[in-house]
């Protein structure tokens, strides 16, 4: 028996979200007095791959086929699978972002496992086994049983937090052939120099409140100013519009995230965006309207004209930080 936790790396680095991952997995199989196995796919480094080491994997996979060199979801959940099979791993980890929600259902089919997304918590019972997610666009949380021998579940980023412990294991090779698929590989343009909003600890994120597009050039400043851990976020409005990428779009239709500090910035605060933003530690608000929906949800807010605002603000955390 053991915990398999599917690791994704970025053109062969690890990210934060990898390592909250193992840190994860760590802790169930703390509770089940098992192992943690991490299986990395891609062309990913010894020396980076020994990382996962130092936040909870006993034991580290690595297949490195050139035949895995294209994400094909097919492909990665028949691997994945195998290697639960092969580990005894009665409980699969994943990260709940876009690539794997396309994995961890197949798997889940795969293993004739119990499936349990988007969670927010270690499980407060392994038996029976119970976990915890959000509900109602975050306003509630329900604890889910799973009765199924084996279990998959996807953790929401930056909800577990990481746990690091020094110590070195063997990576060991992992092949799986490819089964034929009916898929068509569709190549998906990358926004490259640029911190993903899912990464990012501080997000400047706007809304129509700017008014046009080239408003979004004080956001910039911002996370500039505020430096390489902060970029530029924006709601749905503003991406159907082509203000911004939609690669920036934060919300219950975008990217949920769960940064240290949120930017809200002419943003009213519709319930679909509120529902991507509520694990953010802190929230500043930035509004014209009073009234406006987005306050009720924000730790500071500020009344007033997001184009009066931001120059000032922009100009004072300049200052703070030259004067730090």
């Amino acid at each position: 028996m053991s915990v398999l936790v599917y690791t994704e790396n970025w053109d062969g680095q690890f990210k934060k979200l990898s390592f909250e991952l193992v840190s994860y997995a760590r802790t169930i199989a703390s509770q089940l007095s098992t192992e943690v196995v991490a299986l990395s796919i891609g062309n990913v480094a010894d020396d980076e791959l020994n990382k996962l080491a130092n936040y909870g994997a006993d034991k580290i996979l690595n297949l490195s086929s050139e035949d895995y060199n294209d994400f094909n979801p097919q492909h990665y959940s028949n691997a994945i699978a195998e290697a639960a099979k092969k580990e005894q791993a009665n409980v699969c980890v994943f990260a709940n972002n876009i690539r794997t929600r396309a994995i961890a259902p197949r798997v889940t089919v795969k293993l004739e496992a119990g499936f349990v997304s988007g969670c927010v918590a270690a499980p407060e019972s392994t038996s029976p086994f119970i976990v915890s997610k959000k509900a109602f666009s975050g306003k509630a949380f329900a604890r889910v049983q799973i009765n199924k021998e084996n279990k998959v579940l996807s953790l929401n980023q930056n909800s577990f937090g990481i746990k690091e412990d020094a110590k070195t294991v063997n990576v060991e090779g992992f092949e799986c052939a490819l089964k034929t698929s009916k898929s068509k590989i569709v190549e998906l343009k990358k926004n490259t120099g640029k911190m993903s909003v899912l990464d990012a600890e501080i997000l400047a994120s706007g809304g129509r409140g700017l008014k046009k597009a080239e408003n979004f050039e004080l956001l910039e400043k911002l996370a500039d100013i505020l430096g390489p851990t902060a970029t530029v976020a924006c709601t749905k409005p503003v991406a159907d519009l082509e203000w911004r990428p939609h690669s920036e779009h934060v919300g219950q239709t975008g990217k949920v995230v769960a940064p240290n500090l949120y930017f809200a910035i002419g943003i009213s605060g519709a319930i679909q965006h509120l529902a991507g933003i509520t694990s953010s530690k802190i929230i500043v608000s930035i509004n014209s309207d009073k009234d406006a929906p987005i306050f009720e949800a924000s730790d500071y807010g500020v009344i007033g004209d997001a184009m009066d605002v931001m120059p000032k603000l922009n100009e004072a955390i300049k200052a703070f930080k030259e004067n730090a």
